[in-house]
């Protein structure tokens, strides 16, 4: 359920950035080998300037890498918008995200999720999809009227965010719900057979708080703690033979958004 952001607060990005990041948003035409004449073919910049006018702005980009497709490939923008914070008591500061996907293939329609991203620290937090159904727009019949009645309802939606959040923040867990749920989120990354070379101290390190805010027994903090770690591949793989090696830092954001669903919706069990 989370997504790591590439961003120093809440900056946005010129449309000279985006495209160093994700060239794909600018493509101005369809790819003929994989659409049809009737294939209405909507730029990626339009969406943006019309997210614009609604206050929304992108923080950041990325596509996913492609060969045979090249120019015309799935790509994430992720917006945010400056008169939306929410000031946790605590301190704890989230900011409301819009994350929209598509392509230029034929094969996506404009996708747009709701999340949060929370200023102590570089993870993001997309919202799972038990919780919140995914928005769609395809591209015959876009406007800025649909847009702007798609968007209205994700932000419509977002006390029942922050509701969430709360309800991970009054939930204690013990020392074994913790290990627990440690377990099942290192299952997001590696298989069940591979869990079983954890050693207890393993799991443990993975609960280490790395920062300050992130100390306490609630699931917010907890899952905070393991989510940057597993994300970020702050942790151990044991391979063949037991030769230990670092995990990889997730890089792709579809496994990205995979993994921080299916971390959110473990936390939300507990909750």
């Amino acid at each position: 359920m989370m997504y790591s952001i590439d961003q120093d607060k809440n900056e946005f990005l010129t449309k000279d950035e985006i495209r160093e990041k994700a060239p794909s948003v600018f493509t101005m035409k369809a790819d003929k080998r994989s659409t049809t004449k009737h294939y209405v073919h909507i730029p990626t910049e339009k969406v943006i300037d019309d997210m614009s006018t609604l206050g929304w702005n992108v923080v950041d980009a990325k596509q996913v890498q492609a060969r045979k497709n090249a120019g015309f490939q799935k790509h994430m923008l992720v917006f945010g918008n400056d008169d939306l914070v929410v000031e946790g008591k605590d301190g704890d500061t989230v900011m409301p995200r819009i994350l929209m996907t598509n392509s230029h293939d034929g094969k996506n329609s404009f996708q747009f999720q709701a999340g949060l991203y929370r200023l102590v620290c570089s993870n993001g937090l997309v919202i799972a999809d038990a919780e919140f159904a995914n928005m769609k727009i395809r591209h015959m019949g876009y406007d800025l009227d649909e847009l702007s009645t798609v968007i209205s309802e994700i932000v419509e939606k977002l006390p029942l965010t922050v509701e969430c959040m709360n309800k991970l923040k009054a939930k204690k867990l013990s020392e074994e719900e913790k290990v627990e749920f440690a377990k099942g989120a290192l299952q997001t990354r590696i298989s069940k057979n591979q869990l079983s070379t954890y050693s207890t101290e393993d799991i443990m390190e993975l609960l280490k708080p790395t920062r300050v805010e992130d100390e306490g027994d609630d699931m917010w903090s907890v899952f905070n703690t393991v989510q940057e770690k597993i994300v970020h591949g702050m942790y151990e793989v044991y391979g063949v033979g037991k030769k230990v090696r670092k995990a990889r830092k997730i890089k792709n954001f579809k496994q990205d958004t995979k993994v921080n669903q299916e971390l959110y919706n473990l936390a939300l069990s507990y909750a």
